[in-house]
């Protein structure tokens, strides 16, 4: 069996995190290559051939796959499947993009949100936001898999695999690329934080926002929102933790003003620690929560604010 992973990539740099994880599902079906497409990627090819596991790494170094516009790389990665058993990427954005047109190019299904590798043929995905667990069996010739991030641990270093180049299959110019706009922040990314800190509908505002920003940042954590936070503007879509949003697994994960709705807990219940804030003793939250305190919000998280 061989495996042909594609790498996530933020502009020219390896997105490690995500790359290493879904490198952890791919061991389990077969050899690992690693495919880094994009335009000057070089350190990003070269961080790949150190993780532990890869037995090769292809550079696509194209200006057509500068801004990860889906129809060029699902072209690309077509353009090399006929070696490969497996096509595989971490169920990212990027990758929601490019995997359904890989499969619909090869003809055959694709597997998404990969929780769990049974063997080569067979996957475990979740189902229903998360309150189900489907066991797959594909018997596609080549299985195009998405892997949820969440549920393995990322690949450590002490690889040196080669690096060769591979050649571009072209742009048909079906899209184009305008312009990025990327939010600023010194605080981790969301999926990969280790602590994480979230608000709900009950915060009430986008200003009073701004307490459970200042707890993150004391914490050193990522700030995520329920969708009804979100929906109510009172934080930005990329904030979005649930089933419509990111689904995320750190190893804290703070909800103040967070009902529960099932919809949010299938995007963080693999959280290693839940604590849970809220004033309503009958939230669905505290079900899921390790240590849960029932308080006003806005006095536990300043006071909490103020004595770490």
């Amino acid at each position: 069996m061989a495996v042909l992973l594609i790498a996530e990539t933020h502009g020219a740099d390896l997105a490690t995190d995500a790359t290493a994880k879904a490198l952890s599902a791919a061991k389990a079906m077969g050899e690992v290559t690693v495919l880094v497409a994009g335009q000057g990627i070089d350190g990003a090819a070269d961080a790949a051939a150190k993780l532990d596991g890869v037995a090769k790494v292809l550079k696509a170094d194209d200006a057509a796959y500068a801004h990860g516009l889906a129809e060029p790389l699902a072209d690309l990665v077509v353009s090399l499947a006929s070696g490969y058993s497996h096509i595989v990427a971490p169920a990212t954005a990027s990758a929601k993009n490019v995997m359904p047109r890989v499969a619909a190019l090869l003809d055959v299904m694709v597997i998404s949100d990969v929780s769990a590798v049974v063997d080569a043929d067979t996957f475990e995905r979740p189902i229903y936001a998360g309150n189900a667990m489907q066991t797959v069996k594909s018997s596609d010739a080549t299985k195009v898999v998405t892997v949820r991030t969440s549920t393995f641990d990322a690949a450590g270093e002490g690889g040196s695999a080669s690096v060769e180049t591979a050649a571009g299959a072209g742009d048909k110019g079906l899209s184009a690329w305008v312009e990025d706009k990327v939010a600023e922040s010194d605080r981790p990314e969301l999926t990969s934080a280790k602590i994480v800190v979230s608000g709900g509908r009950g915060v009430g505002s986008e200003a009073d926002f701004k307490i459970i920003e200042a707890l993150a940042d004391k914490l050193g954590a990522a700030v995520g929102a329920s969708r009804a936070a979100v929906d109510s503007g009172f934080a930005p879509n990329d904030w979005q933790v649930g089933q419509t949003g990111k689904v995320v697994a750190p190893e804290l994960y703070i909800a103040a003003g967070i009902s529960g709705a099932i919809q949010h807990l299938a995007g963080m219940k693999d959280s290693k620690i839940i604590v849970a804030i809220n004033k309503d003793e009958e939230a669905p939250i505290f079900q899921v929560a390790d240590y849960g305190l029932v308080a006003d919000l806005f006095d536990a998280v300043p006071e909490l604010t103020e004595k770490l």
